[in-house]
């Protein structure tokens, strides 16, 4: 018990010596908190576009559980934004595939094989309408049972993930990998 009450003494002198609580937004509302980090000594450039492809195949075991991978795109828009990138120089694609094909999936779909809701869905949506494209590997479409009609509107189907990761390192965006 002794050991506890130390380790959350710690814990509130760390947050409160910071004074701050991570926060989300401005891009993505209500997903992506993070941190805001004063007088960093790597400066961010604000004058630079920044293209940024995530390859998404992970997914938490739980069906009830948002995908960490998916958040990390919205992470990404909203700390450059909250540090002074203009959105318009902000530039994401999220490329699914494997274990994370289920997390793409609309609402029924997820309903119907799960037994609840898709988690995901509403990032998704936040996601897309903040400009971000989600690509999925027609490969694991096919090898894992998630056709074209099931995935969220707005999904594109690709050949492949390998495929579409090197047209869009091609095409300048540097791949994030979780």
């Amino acid at each position: 018990m002794k050991l506890f009450s130390i380790a959350m003494m710690s814990m509130v002198m760390i947050f409160s010596t910071f004074g701050q609580e991570k926060k989300s937004g401005p891009v993505v509302p209500n997903f992506g908190k993070v941190w805001e980090i004063d007088q960093p000594d790597f400066e961010t450039d604000t004058t630079k576009e920044y293209k940024a492809v995530f390859d998404i195949m992970r997914s938490p075991e739980s069906h009830e559980e948002i995908n960490s991978s998916i958040e990390t795109a919205a992470r990404f828009l909203n700390m450059h934004a909250q540090s002074g990138v203009p959105v318009d120089q902000l530039k994401a694609v999220l490329v699914v595939h494997n274990k994370a094909s289920k997390d793409i999936i609309q609402n029924e779909a997820y309903q119907k094989r799960f037994g609840v809701p898709n988690p995901n869905f509403e990032m998704l949506q936040e996601l897309m309408d903040a400009g971000v494209e989600v690509i999925f590997c027609g490969q694991s479409s096919r090898s894992r049972g998630f056709p074209k009609e099931e995935l969220v509107p707005g999904v594109q189907l690709s050949l492949s993930a390998m495929t579409a990761l090197i047209q869009l390192q091609n095409d300048g965006y540097q791949l994030i990998k979780f």
